[in-house]
C-alpha cells in the first residue's frame, strides 16, 4: 500500500503520474544515460542499473531493468539473474566487471570508490566517459530505488509483467517523442 495516494500504477510509474512535471526530467535523465549515445552498449548500462538495484533491494527497479537488460541481449535472463547474483562469475567482460565494481561502491556510498578501482577499470579499457557514465547510473538509480521504495509503491512480483514491459521499454525507450511532454504512462517504464 502506497504511503500517499498514488495513481494504481507499478512503481516508478505512479509516482510519475502523481507528477509528472518531475517525470519528464526522470524520463530524460533515464534516456540519455541508458539509451543516449556511448559506448557502452545499451544492454551494458542496464545491466547496471540493474545491479545496482538489486543492491538496493527495489524489487520494482531490479526486475523492470533486468528485464530491459535481458531484452537487449536477446533474452538471456540467466544472464542477469548472474549478475545480480555474482557478477564476478558472470559471463561479461572484464572492463563490465570493473564498472560494476565501481557501481557496487558508488551504491555503498560514493566515497567508497578509490583511484585503484578507477584504475583497474582502464586497465581493462574503460573511458573516462564510461567510468562517469557508471558512477551517474549507479548515484541515479539509487535515487530512483529509493524514491520507489520510499513511497512504497505497488512493485508487483509478476515475471511475465516485467518481461513484456521490458521488451516495450528496450524497443520504444524512455520518453516520447515529443520531449516537451512527459513520457505516456505506456512508453515510460
Amino acid at each position: 500500500m502506497p504511503h500517499i495516494d498514488l495513481p494504481n500504477l507499478p512503481g516508478i510509474r505512479g509516482p510519475m503520474s502523481f507528477r509528472p512535471e518531475t517525470a519528464r526530467p526522470l524520463n530524460q535523465l533515464a534516456e540519455v544515460l541508458l539509451r543516449g549515445e556511448s559506448t557502452l552498449s545499451r544492454a551494458d548500462r542496464e545491466l547496471i542499473a540493474t545491479y545496482v538495484s538489486s543492491q538496493n533491494n527495489c524489487h520494482y527497479c531490479q526486475s523492470i531493468h533486468g528485464a530491459i537488460a535481458a531484452a537487449h541481449l536477446g533474452g538471456d535472463e540467466e544472464l542477469v539473474r548472474a549478475v545480480k547474483a555474482d557478477f564476478e562469475n558472470a559471463t561479461v567482460t572484464p572492463k563490465i566487471k570493473s564498472l560494476l565494481t565501481i557501481a557496487g561502491k558508488v551504491q555503498k556510498g560514493g566515497k567508497n570508490v578509490l583511484e585503484e578501482d578507477i584504475q583497474a577499470a582502464r586497465k581493462e579499457g574503460a573511458t573516462d566517459l564510461e567510468i562517469h557514465d557508471t558512477v551517474l547510473i549507479a548515484a541515479a538509480f539509487c535515487m530512483f530505488n529509493r524514491y520507489v521504495d520510499g513511497l512504497g509503491t505497488w512493485q508487483p512480483q509478476d515475471e511475465a509483467m516485467y518481461r513484456d514491459r521490458g521488451k516495450m521499454v528496450a524497443e520504444k525507450g524512455y520518453v516520447a517523442l515529443n520531449l516537451g511532454t512527459p513520457a505516456p504512462i505506456g512508453q515510460g517504464v
